[in-house]
């Protein structure tokens, strides 16, 4: 049987999807979150990230040390507000899902994708995704989960969620 032997960053073959991902991010609270989303989004090839809220110093140790450097790799934008951001990528035939379990929600598993323009939207760590969001977005999505917990942390849930979508 041969041996497993881990690889090192030169050696590991890049995947490729063909979608134009946008990762939003609504109103963050923490800057290990803020570098971990960066870090994520850059290893599933998001093209674009928004964050939504009080604005990040991006030179902040925290999120530098955990996005290890993908931030040279990302488009990253800051908002105060998501008044038109939604309705402006509609407009350019993105379909908008909110990472969020709601009423309506079904698991991000089951939605059939029918375009390559995806904007996935994850909420803040305490209040997730904002009603006013919410309301304009073509579907809630969920991550399935089986334990007694009926959440988890948001990167991880962005995590799922960009899998899904590129798989």
């Amino acid at each position: 049987m041969e041996r497993n032997n881990q690889l090192i960053h030169e050696e590991v073959k890049k995947s490729t999807h063909n979608k134009e991902i946008i990762v939003i991010a609504d109103n963050l609270r923490t800057p290990e979150n803020i570098g971990m989303l960066f870090r994520v989004s850059e290893a599933f090839g998001v093209k674009k990230v928004v964050l939504i809220g009080s604005s990040w110093d991006l030179t902040n140790r925290k999120i530098i040390r955990t996005a290890r450097s993908t931030t040279n790799n990302l488009s990253i934008t800051q908002l105060e507000e998501s008044t038109d951001l939604i309705n402006e990528l509609r407009n350019e035939n993105f379909v908008c899902l909110a990472l969020e379990l709601t009423n309506n929600s079904i698991p991000i598993k089951e939605y059939k994708l029918n375009t390559n323009k995806v904007a996935l939207i994850i909420g803040a760590e305490r209040q997730g995704v904002q009603d006013e969001i919410l309301q304009k977005v073509h579907q809630a999505v969920h991550i399935d989960l089986f334990g007694k917990n009926s959440s988890i942390n948001v990167v991880n849930a962005l995590t799922a969620g960009l899998y899904e979508i590129t798989r």
